[in-house]
């Protein structure tokens, strides 16, 4: 009896641990379930950061990539910034207890304003992004999933 309590307790504290999140579980390269905007994730210092690596270019005006700038921001000032390399999630904390990222601030490019957020992974891999005013429910998410860096420059 005792061995099989040993046996389920060591198997039990192995998928326990597995199943954890870990702070730095999100970093790397993410694109949007719809295949419109993939981003890279990373840390600076003890936050969490993402800026614009590839976008659909049929999107929005259609001028490619590279010559697209961040014309609807409020700032005049930053409408002369491109939009690939433009830092959008910044501020994010993990938090253990709840296993997500929160207390960021997500950049929306359409309106040019900026909103809370919030960041969990979920347990399929996929990322989920909420940006919300004051209030987790009232706000919009983006569903992204895990891509290798050279995969969204060919979708």
């Amino acid at each position: 009896m005792l061995r099989k309590t040993f046996i389920f307790i060591f198997y039990f504290s192995i998928f326990t641990l597995h199943a954890q999140v870990k702070a730095d579980d999100i970093l790397g390269n993410w694109t949007t379930v719809e295949n419109s905007v993939s981003v890279k994730v990373y840390r600076l210092n003890n936050e969490y950061r993402a800026k614009v690596t590839w976008f659909d270019e049929r999107l929005g005006s259609g001028k490619p990539m590279n010559l697209r700038h961040d014309t609807q921001n409020l700032d005049p000032e930053l409408r002369k910034r491109k939009v690939i390399g433009m830092e959008i999630l910044e501020g994010l904390k993990f938090n253990p207890a709840t296993s997500s990222w929160e207390n960021g601030t997500i950049y929306d490019g359409s309106s040019g304003r900026y909103w809370d957020s919030s960041v969990t992974l979920n347990k399929d891999g996929t990322l989920k992004v909420r940006g919300y005013w004051k209030v987790k429910w009232i706000g919009k998410s983006l569903i992204f999933r895990r891509v290798n860096p050279g995969t969204f420059k060919k979708l």
